[in-house]
């Protein structure tokens, strides 16, 4: 199958349902068709590239390793976003202990923690209308981002900036529609107040 076309739902069912016979041509397909959105997903979650490759290699992995407990082969897309989305939070959490332990043994020894791209934003200062920098903005946002609870970040994303419909996003968050909703308005709430600065 051409990687180029999209998989309709019923051939998408068809697909699993082979891959769940042994079939690994078929979850080949299957993998082509998600892979973009998974790598995505990942990264708007992660915020780095190479994890997020890693964390959607993973979530293939575990999805091929998993396929006979999908009940409905029809619900394969949220599923997997489902798989990506736990282990991109997973990933994220074992991160952020990683780098509390480095800070920790860093001050120890009296290092010096230094991030040369912020130190070179706050030289450039701001554009000529005194408006945030493209850059520093976008580095606002991801911040702001971070500091969201994780079922709001991961609502808004799905459905805001990945374009998912509500009941999709619900499938892959195991949620209602209503929750779907309630997690993008207060994430966007939020998100306007800590940008107000930026805005």
């Amino acid at each position: 199958m051409d990687a180029r076309l999209e998989v309709t739902k019923s051939s998408e069912a068809d697909l699993v349902r082979r891959a769940q016979g042994g079939d690994s041509a078929a979850f080949g397909s299957l993998v082509r068709s998600h892979q973009r959105r998974a790598v995505s997903l990942a990264y708007r979650l992660l915020g780095n590239a190479a994890d997020a490759a890693d964390v959607s290699q993973d979530a293939f992995v575990r999805a091929y390793r998993n396929l006979a407990q999908l009940d409905d082969p029809r619900r394969f897309g949220a599923w997997l976003m489902r798989v990506v989305s736990n282990l991109s939070l997973n990933y994220r959490r074992s991160r952020a202990t990683r780098a509390a332990t480095s800070l920790d043994d860093a001050l120890e020894v009296g290092a010096e923690v230094r991030r040369p791209a912020t130190r070179q934003r706050l030289s450039r200062g701001a554009n000529d209308d005194g408006g945030p920098l493209p850059e520093e903005l976008h580095d606002a946002v991801s911040r702001a981002l971070e500091r969201l609870p994780d079922k709001q970040r991961l609502a808004l994303i799905l459905f805001s900036v990945e374009g998912l419909p509500q009941k999709e996003v619900a499938d892959i968050l195991e949620c209602s529609v209503e929750l779907v909703k309630w997690n993008v308005f207060q994430a966007r709430n939020t998100l306007k107040e800590m940008l107000a600065e930026h805005l």
